[in-house]
């Protein structure tokens, strides 16, 4: 079982930035595949970006378009998300996810943090 918390969101102007964490709870966290993936209000959950055990492969949605930053810190149990440039369309809940293989399909991850809500102001 592995239990993920996530923290760092909040409010923040257009073009601003922000970085999440993610820290889970256990000591397998390097056996686990990393993903973020948000929801909007209205809208599906949708994946934002993931990260494979070791970092070495790093998989990002179209919107982020070199605008957020996944990483990953192994002997602390926590992965962030970097992002900067925010922009009104980014507000959403943030949601951090472990599985054991990297992928992009939010169903294949086999535990989910409750969530950090993000909201951009124009």
């Amino acid at each position: 079982q592995v239990q993920l918390v996530e923290s760092g969101g909040g409010l923040v102007l257009h073009g601003g930035s922000l970085r999440l964490s993610c820290t889970a709870s256990g000591r397998t966290f390097s056996s686990y595949a990393m993903g973020w993936f948000r929801r909007a209000p209205g809208n599906v959950r949708e994946f934002v970006a993931a990260i494979s055990r070791s970092g070495d492969n790093i998989y990002y949605t179209d919107f982020v378009n070199g605008r957020f930053t996944i990483s990953r810190d192994n002997a602390k149990n926590t992965v962030y998300l970097q992002m900067i440039n925010l922009k009104p369309d980014d507000t959403a809940v943030y949601y951090c996810a472990a599985g054991s293989v990297l992928t992009t399909r939010g169903r294949l991850y086999d535990y989910w943090g409750q969530g950090t809500q993000v909201t951009v102001s124009s």
